[in-house]
Formats: C-alpha cells, sequence, structure tokens
C-alpha cells in the first residue's frame, strides 16, 4: 500500500459532491489506518503505540466502516 498522504481540500470538495469518491476516499482510509494499527500491535512494546493510541484507532476504524455501511444522502447534508 501507498504511503500515507493527507486529504487535500479538493479532494474534500469533491467527496461532498460525488457520492462514489466519497467511498472510494473512506475505503482507502480504512485500509491505512487497519494497516498501520497492524504494523503498531505487531511492534515492539517500546516502538509501538500505546494501548490508549490503539483503542483510539479501532474506534476511529469503527466510525470509517459504520460511514462506507451508510449510503450518502444528500438529503440530511447541512
Amino acid at each position: 500500500m501507498n504511503p500515507y498522504s493527507p486529504v487535500t481540500e479538493a479532494e474534500l470538495d469533491r467527496a461532498r459532491r460525488d457520492p462514489a469518491f466519497r467511498q472510494k476516499l473512506l475505503q482507502q482510509s480504512l485500509e491505512t489506518l487497519l494497516g498501520s494499527l497492524q504494523r503498531r500491535r505487531q511492534a515492539p512494546r517500546s516502538a509501538g503505540a500505546s494501548d490508549a493510541q490503539i483503542r483510539e484507532g479501532v474506534t476511529l476504524a469503527v466510525r470509517l466502516a459504520e460511514l462506507i455501511q451508510t449510503p450518502a444522502d444528500p438529503a440530511n447534508r447541512a
């Protein structure tokens, strides 16, 4: 997988207008996060993330998965 690159403002703008692109962006973010969590979990304790950081990452992964499973509804946008 490619190294992490931050999401740009242009990508965020496109994601707001294009539900398919939004799903793709969410899926890529989830894959990146899960890969990072796996590497940190397997790293030696001194070099790895703290338990709190891993819990936070897992919580974020669950939220991303929920967003991916929920179809984008333009009617609910502010």
